[in-house]
């Protein structure tokens, strides 16, 4: 009898407490650095648990939460194009109308989900093409994917379909305006105004003469001389460019960098 009782008060007592158990669609959050802000998108992940999911568990035609529980909710720091269309930054539900060869992509600015779904709150609507995988995705999956500076893809996998979303955004005349402005400040930006100058293919010798004063005002910093190196090389100069890079060596065996060092012996052996 007395265990009889312990027994029922240790159960009434859990049973106040609360019993946390895993979530079968647990929770996942993911967010992208991209372009000048960030993409972030807050998802749940169903797993397939041996049953046949589109045409099925997500029937064809209908609208989808894409995931589980609570809506998918993206949120942009910056305007974007979503596969070609003008999208505004802010928070929108993620919402889908999979079929089988195409899936249309819903962007919401409600917050009621599909079970209060207002198309009039649609922003934008794309059709986007399904692939078929080799293997099975058993998790449901968002996930960023090809991503460089102003373009990625939002990839939605599932069973043995993915949806890519193409994403891009417009950053040159974003930082052209920013350079603009900042060398027009007391402290000039003259070795990150040259980088990017390089890496985008702008005005190569304006990219030269800042990587030039960047290297008067830090003459022991090795990767801005390899940046130089590679700004002469670019524009021909092969002499300047290996003095360059032989400078650049000297000071990157004094800070213990071997990766500078392989990078200015390729760029000389490139000459």
């Amino acid at each position: 009898m007395k265990k009889l009782l312990l027994f029922c008060l240790i159960s009434a007592n859990i049973l106040a407490q609360g019993v946390k158990t895993p979530a079968p669609s647990p929770g996942q959050s993911i967010k992208q650095d991209f372009s000048l802000s960030s993409v972030e998108v807050k998802y749940s992940r169903p797993v397939i648990k041996g049953r046949k999911i589109f045409g099925d568990v997500v029937p064809y035609g209908k609208l989808w939460r894409t995931g589980a529980n609570a809506p998918t909710i993206i949120t942009f720091g910056e305007d974007v194009k979503i596969a070609g269309q003008p999208l505004k930054a802010g928070t929108y539900q993620l919402m889908t109308i999979p079929s089988q060869f195409s899936w249309e992509i819903i962007f919401n600015k409600g917050t009621n989900g599909v079970f209060n779904y207002n198309p009039a709150e649609d922003v934008l609507k794309v059709k986007l093409a399904t692939t078929t995988l080799a293997q099975s995705v058993e998790s449901f999956s968002i996930q960023f994917a090809n991503v460089i500076a102003n373009k990625m893809d939002l990839v939605i996998s599932w069973e043995k379909v993915a949806v890519s979303v193409p994403i891009e955004t417009e950053i040159d005349s974003k930082i052209a305006a920013s350079i603009e402005k900042a060398m027009a400040a007391d402290t000039r930006p003259y070795f990150e105004s040259a980088s990017y100058y390089f890496e985008t293919g702008r005005d190569l010798k304006k990219a030269l003469e800042w990587v030039g004063k960047a290297v008067e005002a830090n003459p022991s910093a090795y990767w801005i001389l390899h940046l130089q190196a590679k700004i002469q090389a670019k524009l021909g100069d092969k002499a300047g460019a290996k003095a360059s890079a032989e400078k650049s060596i000297t000071l990157a065996k004094e800070g213990k960098n071997e990766d500078y060092v392989t990078l200015n012996l390729k760029l000389i052996q490139s000459l």
